[in-house]
C-alpha cells in the first residue's frame, strides 16, 4: 500500500536513545479532613478510597488505605480473601496478608492517576511536521461533546487512512501527538489523525471513562461520541471507509478496544498500548483493581459479561513488563479477548540498543497476521519508542507508532478484511 511504502524502512531493531516516564505522584488537594479508617476491614477502606478517588482526592485516598494496611495486621473473619471459596475454613491469618497485597497494589494504581514527570506538551509546531496541518475542531450530537485536533497530510491519497488516536489520563491531543510523533509518519504516508480530547467535566484527570458500562457500548456515551466524531470526519475529508483504525494510550487504549470492538463495521483495527481489555471493569472499584490484578475472568474472552463481537477485531497490543500502573495481566487478557487461541502463533525476541523485546505475530487460517503482541522488557507505562516532548513516553523501546501504522496498513472493511 501506498502509505505504508511512503514511511521508509522500520526502525523496530534500532529503538532510539532513551528517556522513561511513569505516571506518579499524586493529584487532588487536602480539604483539611481527617483521614481515619473505617473500622472494619480494609476492604470498607477501599470502598471509601474509590469513593475519594472518583472526587479527584487522590491524596486522601490514597493515605486511607495505607493508614488501613498499617491498622490491620489482619482481616476480620466476615472479609474473606479473594480467593477464598464459601464453605472452606481458610481463616483470616492467611486471608489478612493477601487483602493486604491486593490493597497495596490498589494503592500504586491510585498514585498510577497521578502527574508525570514531564509536563504535557504546549500547543506548539513539535507535533506539526512540515507541510501538514494540525488544526482544533468540535463535534456535538446527541450523545455528548467532544474537542478534537485533527492532522491533516499535505498530500493525501485520493481515499486516504484515518487514524483515531486516544491520549492518556492527564494528556492532551497535543501532548499525545508530540510524544507519539505519530503525525510525522502521518505526514510521509498521507494519513489523516484525528485526536479527541477527554474533558475536565467528564472526568476530573481527563481518563476517558472505559470503565463506566455507559461508555463501553455501542449508541451510548463515549463509544458513540468518538464513532460520530470519527463519521463526521470522514464526511468532510477524502477518507477510505475501508481504512479506518483506533488506537490508544492507557485508559485510552482501554476505550479504544471498547471502543471497536462496539462499532465493528467502522474501525478495520485496533492498537492498545498499555491498555485493558473491553468490558473488564465496572467501576471505579472493579477498575483499580482490574489495573493491578487484572479483571477477574482473566482468560476468557468475555470478562464481566462484555458481549462478543460476531467478528475479530484485528488487534495490536504494546504494553511495558514493568508496568507498575497497568498490569501486563492485562495484555493476556486483550489477546484473549482478540481470540488468539485459535491462531497460530510465532515468536521473535530482539535485543541490542534500547529495551529488549518479544514479538509475537498471530497468523488466521490462510496465514494473514491479525493479532500481534509486542513485550517491551524494562518498559514501564509509557508509550514506546516516544518522544521527550511527550509526558508519557519511553525512547528506549520499539517505535509502537510505526508498528500500528505497519499494522493498520494490512487491514481494511470489505470481504477480504477478516
Amino acid at each position: 500500500m501506498r502509505w505504508l511504502r511512503r514511511l521508509g524502512p522500520s526502525r523496530d531493531r534500532n529503538a532510539e536513545t532513551a528517556g522513561r516516564a511513569r505516571m506518579t505522584d499524586d493529584l487532588g488537594s487536602r480539604d483539611g479532613e481527617s483521614l481515619r479508617g473505617s473500622g472494619t476491614s480494609p476492604w470498607a477502606d477501599m470502598i471509601e478510597a474509590t469513593r475519594l478517588t472518583g472526587l479527584g482526592r487522590l491524596d486522601e485516598a490514597t493515605a486511607l488505605i495505607q493508614r488501613s494496611l498499617g491498622g490491620a495486621p489482619q482481616a476480620r473473619r466476615d472479609a474473606p480473601a479473594p480467593d477464598a471459596r464459601p464453605g472452606t475454613d481458610r481463616d483470616s491469618s492467611e486471608s489478612g496478608p493477601r487483602v493486604r497485597e491486593v490493597v497495596g497494589q490498589v494503592v500504586r494504581g491510585l498514585k498510577g492517576l497521578g502527574k508525570p514527570l514531564r509536563q504535557p506538551a504546549p500547543p506548539t509546531d513539535l507535533s506539526v511536521p512540515p507541510g501538514g496541518r494540525f488544526v482544533a475542531l468540535s463535534h456535538a450530537e446527541t450523545a455528548g461533546s467532544r474537542d478534537y485536533k485533527l492532522f491533516i497530510p499535505s498530500r493525501p491519497d485520493a481515499r486516504a487512512p484515518l487514524v483515531v488516536m486516544l491520549h492518556g489520563c492527564m494528556q492532551n491531543p497535543d501532548d499525545f501527538a508530540a510524544g507519539t510523533g505519530m503525525n510525522t509518519l502521518a505526514e510521509r504516508a498521507g494519513v489523516f489523525v484525528a485526536y479527541p480530547a477527554q474533558s475536565r467535566q467528564a472526568h476530573a484527570q481527563r481518563c476517558w471513562n472505559w470503565y463506566d458500562p455507559r461508555d463501553q457500548a455501542r449508541g451510548s456515551g463515549e463509544p458513540a461520541i468518538i464513532a460520530g466524531l470519527t463519521r463526521a470526519i470522514m464526511a468532510e475529508h477524502p477518507i477510505d471507509p475501508a481504512r479506518v483504525y483506533i488506537a490508544g494510550l492507557s485508559a485510552g487504549g482501554a476505550a479504544a478496544l471498547n471502543i471497536a470492538r462496539a462499532y465493528p463495521d467502522l474501525y478495520a483495527a485496533v492498537g492498545v498500548h498499555s491498555g485493558l481489555a473491553a468490558g473488564c471493569a465496572r467501576d471505579l472499584g472493579s477498575a483499580l483493581m482490574a489495573m493491578q490484578v487484572g479483571a477477574p475472568g482473566l482468560g476468557t474472552a468475555t470478562p464481566f459479561g462484555a458481549p462478543a463481537t460476531a467478528t475479530r477485531v484485528p488487534t495490536i497490543v504494546f504494553h511495558g513488563e514493568d508496568d507498575g500502573t497497568v498490569s501486563v495481566r492485562n495484555a493476556d487478557q486483550v489477546l484473549a479477548q482478540a481470540d488468539v487461541a485459535g491462531l497460530t502463533a510465532q515468536s521473535e525476541t530482539m535485543e541490542g540498543r534500547g529495551h529488549p523485546f518479544t514479538r509475537t505475530r498471530y497468523r488466521d487460517s490462510s496465514g494473514r497476521v491479525v493479532v500481534e503482541d509486542w513485550r517491551v522488557r524494562g518498559a514501564g507505562h509509557a508509550w514506546s519508542g516516544g518522544r521527550p516532548e511527550g509526558s508519557y513516553t519511553d525512547r528506549e523501546g520499539p517505535d509502537a507508532s510505526r508498528a500500528m501504522l505497519d499494522f493498520f496498513a494490512e487491514h481494511r472493511l470489505g470481504p477480504k478484511r477478516r
